[in-house]
């Protein structure tokens, strides 16, 4: 499974070039490499790795120019991504011995439940507001129960990781956003190595994929510091009623 014919090659880096921009703007992007790996005949178990191996890339991208531009700072974020790795990371391990089709049933809800907050939320939202719960709560309690979704299955963690700021930590969508590819970033890296330990990569597409999450993730981080956070909104909103359509789809319900 490490040759495939050059056409699916060229396509397989296209969507992880579009993937790579959207995921970096709204989160999602799985939604895009996750069919499409399916699709090039590549096992199960070898799509999320291969798909982790990837989108590694994209996130690190992202987060280098987070720093790289002072959006935020490693004081800033170096919990969150401590505990979004352990999260990652013991999510990954049990994914490699359980049927994840049972999160088919929950994500949908999930999905919904993230579009109406962010399609319903008022604008105020795009400045800081009070926060519902502590910063130690929410990096012991949401962000590796998030990081272990992300370990297990994947797609929509970056639209997970911008609500939970939003709603919880009063953060605007900017910074909601920003900080959320931190996080995405250190889930990645601690499900590849585990990936990589039970060798469900296939290096050859990941590779080529690779290229196309640096090239979009480096144009959607450049978006993501001019855009207007009521035009965010939508497009995080869109990504995810287009998630929930395709799991709804994936279960026979439409």
């Amino acid at each position: 499974m490490e040759f495939l014919s050059l056409d699916i090659m060229l396509l397989l880096f296209v969507v992880a070039l579009i993937a790579g921009c959207i995921d970096t703007l709204a989160g999602g992007g799985g939604l895009l490499t996750i069919p499409a790996l399916i699709l090039s005949g590549i096992p199960p178990l070898s799509v999320l790795g291969t798909n982790k191996f990837q989108a590694f890339v994209g996130t690190l991208t992202a987060t280098f120019i987070m720093f790289k531009k002072k959006k935020i700072t490693f004081s800033e974020v170096k919990y969150l991504m401590l505990y979004a790795f352990i999260g990652s990371t013991l999510g990954t391990f049990v994914v490699q011995f359980i049927n994840t089709e049972v999160l088919n049933f929950i994500i949908p809800f999930v999905l919904f439940i993230i579009g109406l907050y962010f399609l319903f939320m008022p604008k105020a939202s795009t400045i800081d507001t009070s926060a519902k719960i502590s910063e130690k709560k929410y990096h012991f309690l949401v962000v590796p129960v998030i990081g272990f979704y992300d370990g297990m299955f994947g797609p929509g963690t970056g639209s997970f990781y911008s609500l939970s700021a939003v709603a919880l930590r009063g953060y605007n969508l900017i910074k909601a956003t920003i900080l959320a590819k931190s996080m995405n970033f250190a889930t990645n890296v601690a499900s590849m190595i585990i990936f990589l330990m039970y060798g469900n990569i296939v290096f050859a597409v990941g590779a080529v994929m690779m290229l196309g999450q640096f090239i979009g993730a480096y144009v959607g981080s450049n978006i993501l510091f001019k855009i207007n956070p009521n035009h965010l909104r939508v497009i995080v909103v869109v990504m995810c009623f287009l998630m929930l359509i395709k799991y709804v789809h994936q279960m026979g319900w439409i």
